[in-house]
């Protein structure tokens, strides 16, 4: 339980932190001509409203990272009993997290590169981080066939379980990403494409792909083991 609110409380702080720079708190009612003026920072530069998807984009975040709270929290616990045995980590996860991270990288790149109107650029990032994220799928699947062709199946005993849904859970949100990924590198060599909301499209892409990369890490970890000591120290703290 100490993990799960640990865990959601870094969302929630991560997620205030950005709304909080987004002009979400300010009252319209007490700024005088608020209707008539747009929006200044103290520097006294224009300042475009939130768009509203973007809201909701870190509101689903929150609720994805609330969900594999509960499920980390839920491994911990289960991990105590004794029908637990740990299996190992394919040395492929390894080429994997490499994979997502250089896709979540070239991700960050086309955000740059959208935001200073650089198509030529653009595109070639985009198709980078669409691919990589495509390896990072295609690496999973031949690694769960990896574990399976050594005699670690799903209803083996509950460690095997947890990791299969776990990092299924995972590529299911990555799955969901790179649909919307693809649209957007496709929507990137269509001369008609509006630039404004191909920019949104690139950010928000970054951003769902900058979470699930923190996910995995934080799986990647749960898994290797190294997580144990992070939670001791955490539960140490807290009593």
């Amino acid at each position: 339980m100490n993990v799960t609110l640990i865990f959601l409380a870094a969302i929630g702080a991560i997620i205030v932190w950005w709304l909080s720079g987004q002009r979400l708190t300010s009252k319209p009612w007490l700024e005088t001509g608020s209707l008539q003026l747009p929006a200044h920072d103290d520097a006294g530069r224009h300042r475009q409203p939130v768009p509203a998807v973007k809201i909701g984009l870190f509101v689903f975040l929150g609720v994805v990272g609330a969900l594999f709270s509960l499920g980390v929290s839920a491994y911990f616990m289960r991990m105590g009993l004794a029908d637990w045995w740990g299996m190992p980590v394919p040395r492929l996860l390894w080429v994997n997290t490499a994979a997502l991270a250089l896709s979540s990288a070239a991700l960050q790149w086309a955000r740059h590169e959208a935001r200073n109107g650089r198509m030529e650029s653009l595109r070639p990032a985009l198709v980078t981080a669409l691919a990589l994220a495509a390896f990072f799928l295609a690496g999973q699947l031949q690694a769960w066939r990896q574990l399976a062709a050594a005699g670690y199946v799903l209803a083996d005993n509950p460690a095997n379980s947890f990791f299969y849904m776990l990092t299924g859970l995972h590529g299911l949100h990555i799955l969901g990403g790179l649909g919307v990924l693809a649209h957007t590198t496709v929507r990137s060599f269509s001369p008609d494409a509006p630039p404004e909301r191909l920019r949104l499209s690139v950010e928000l892409s970054a951003i769902y792909s900058h979470f699930m990369l923190a996910v995995w890490l934080l799986l990647f970890a749960l898994f290797a083991g190294w997580a144990n000591d992070f939670v001791d120290l955490c539960r140490t703290l807290l009593n």
